[in-house]
């Protein structure tokens, strides 16, 4: 294609659709039918260029001239209670439920890991001198020791937010790295696993393993599987990469990449509640019996949210995707 006698038989086309976008009075009923006219002609020459003779310069202005007439098109959009309740009843659930033969392995093989290696710092007092000193040790685990002041030791309210705020970013990342293969999602999730092997080996060989877990358990069965789902969806994003199946490459990292955006907002949310858990019920005089009833609880309400709420959304056709008319425009591809 020559470019140049291409752009000398489109420039006035190109330019009216530009003068059209830029009016400030409301356009009349022929003027908004030479609008989408022009539009769906100015996308097609944007992809006639793409395709045939690339000109950054040209395929620059045509994009913005595209986007800015599927603006005045389609018209802008302002999200609604309406958007939120969907959010929270189907799209959010929905994708959490799709991802479950992800994050489900994910959530046994890493309490694997983290239970061996528990069992393995409990049992190995050389392994536990590499972690401290034997006063350090011992000052970690004694009663009223930094294990149990940890979640203690600041106002409530800012701990939770505190806490909240590092668990929301560590989901955050395991979504986004997830593009990378699935690599540094490994990686992180075994620090977690780590520290929660290190925490269960060093009071187990105190002793003190009842105590270790009336303090973990109210809040970290809520709190590790939002960590895990996060994490196994962002495997999922990873492998998408290699295997996206019957969709192109691009089309699938863009579904699966917007449905892993919208369950880091949700999954924000479940980290609240148990961030609060960490908070105020953890660190509580309650029974040790209570506060673990609690965190069971709250762990029951979210498996039966996903299963129950997000299996009837998927099974009626929702991925957790933007609906259609929120996406992208596709531009169409010349034969």
């Amino acid at each position: 294609m020559d470019l140049d006698v291409f752009v000398s038989a489109h420039r006035a086309e190109w330019d009216r659709l530009d003068a059209l976008l830029r009016r400030r009075r409301r356009l009349t009923g022929a003027e908004t039918d030479e609008l989408v006219t022009l539009y769906q002609r100015t996308a097609t020459h944007l992809s006639l260029i793409r395709s045939s003779a690339p000109d950054p310069q040209l395929t620059g202005r045509l994009s913005q001239l595209v986007a800015r007439a599927r603006s005045a098109v389609t018209g802008t959009r302002r999200a609604s209670w309406r958007d939120v309740t969907r959010f929270l009843t189907e799209q959010f659930p929905a994708a959490v439920y799709r991802a479950r033969h992800w994050w489900v392995p994910t959530a046994l093989l890493s309490t694997a890991v983290a239970a061996l290696l528990g069992w393995w710092i409990g049992t190995h007092p050389e392994v536990q001198a590499t972690i401290a000193a034997p006063a350090e040790l011992r000052e970690l685990t004694r009663p009223g020791g930094q294990y149990e002041t940890y979640y203690s030791s600041h106002p409530a309210a800012s701990f939770a937010a505190q806490v909240w705020t590092n668990n929301a970013w560590a989901a955050a990342l395991c979504l986004i790295l997830g593009v990378f293969l699935g690599l540094p999602v490994i990686w992180i999730l075994f620090q977690n696993m780590l520290n929660l092997g290190v925490g269960f080996g060093l009071m187990s060989s105190a002793g003190r393993l009842d105590t270790f877990l009336g303090l973990v358990l109210p809040h970290g069965l809520l709190e590790l599987t939002a960590v895990f789902v996060a994490a196994g969806t962002g495997l999922r994003l990873g492998w998408t990469l290699i295997d996206p199946g019957p969709r192109t490459r691009r089309v699938a990292l863009a579904e699966e990449g917007r449905a892993a955006i919208g369950m880091a907002i949700g999954l924000a949310l479940v980290l609240f509640v148990s961030g609060a858990i960490e908070g105020f019920v953890t660190p509580s005089g309650l029974p040790t019996w209570a506060r673990i009833t609690i965190g069971v609880v709250a762990e029951l309400a979210f498996l039966a949210y996903v299963y129950v709420v997000g299996g009837r959304a998927a099974r009626a056709g929702d991925t957790g995707d933007v609906e259609a008319h929120e996406r992208s425009a596709t531009v169409p591809t010349a034969a």
